[in-house]
């Protein structure tokens, strides 16, 4: 059983990732489907499919490469908030990452939104990480 499914889907895309894999298998939850559905349509990955196998569902994920090298697009994956130490943000303070090329991922009142979302909202809450 794994305690923090946050960190558990940053770290396995993550992996998949730095090993240059196409498609990553991730447990589907309610935050790690709107997660994904933020890094798609932030230009981080391709895509996403939502596959049930009888007793679990996952979500398999397409990755991002770009060039002959296969240099990821996705560079840092960084989870902020923790289960022991949660971080939390007023609307004016909201982090900016590598200046505003990156992307705060924050769960507020109205759901799981985007950094830029959030100040045009101008709502604050739990930074839950960051890409970039």
């Amino acid at each position: 059983m794994v305690n923090d499914t946050i960190s558990d889907f940053l770290t396995k895309i993550r992996n998949a990732n730095n090993a240059k894999h196409h498609l990553v298998e991730v447990p589907l939850t309610k935050i790690t489907k709107d997660i994904t559905q933020i890094l798609k349509d932030e230009g981080f990955i391709e895509n996403y499919l939502i596959l049930n196998k009888g007793d679990k569902i996952t979500l398999i994920i397409s990755l991002k490469y770009f060039g002959k090298e296969r240099k990821p697009v996705l560079k840092t994956l960084e989870r902020v908030s923790k289960p022991g130490i949660r971080f939390y943000s007023s609307r004016k303070k909201i982090p900016n990452v590598l200046s505003y090329l990156g992307v705060t991922i924050m769960s507020t009142s109205q759901g799981i939104i985007t950094d830029r979302q959030a100040k045009s909202l101008n709502i604050g809450g739990e930074i839950l990480c960051t890409i970039s």
